[in-house]
């Protein structure tokens, strides 16, 4: 399955009522189950280990004129390139549209979270190293 195709089957599920999903092609295996307080997902090439993920609540931003980045896709919001590394942006800092905010991780892929607007880091909803949805408000920007 193509990475494209998987993250399209990954925000279709979370988005329905669904509780369960199964699906097998060949020696690739997608399990993805949800609860009341947390969600499950799984993809692998042979017999998997599913491993539990809370999900955090986040607080909806304000309705006012700023900017909301959304994460484009599921998987592990990182602030900093690496463990040691300084984050990319804190709250306060200036920030240019196609500036690198953070990462998700996703499949084992580095994805770059670049922001979408020029403004000023109001927010950050997340912590680095939390589980991130699709569609789920990263960073406000004024």
């Amino acid at each position: 399955m193509e990475y494209k195709n998987l993250i399209e089957l990954i925000a279709t599920v979370s988005k329905s009522n669904l509780t369960e999903f199964h699906y097998e092609e060949g020696d690739t295996k997608v399990v993805m189950s949800a609860g009341v307080s947390e969600d499950q997902v799984a993809v692998t090439k042979a017999p998997v280990e599913v491993q539990k993920v809370v999900t955090q609540e986040v607080q909806e931003p304000a309705a006012v004129e700023e900017n909301i980045v959304k994460s484009p896709l599921v998987g592990t919001f990182y602030l900093t390139p690496s463990e040691d590394a300084e984050p990319f942006v804190a709250v306060g800092d200036k920030v240019k549209k196609g500036q690198v905010l953070a990462i998700v991780e996703a499949m084992k892929l580095m994805n770059d979270i670049e922001s979408e607007f020029d403004g000023e880091i109001v927010e950050i909803y997340l912590e680095s190293g939390k589980m991130v949805e699709y569609g789920q408000p990263l960073f406000r920007i004024a």
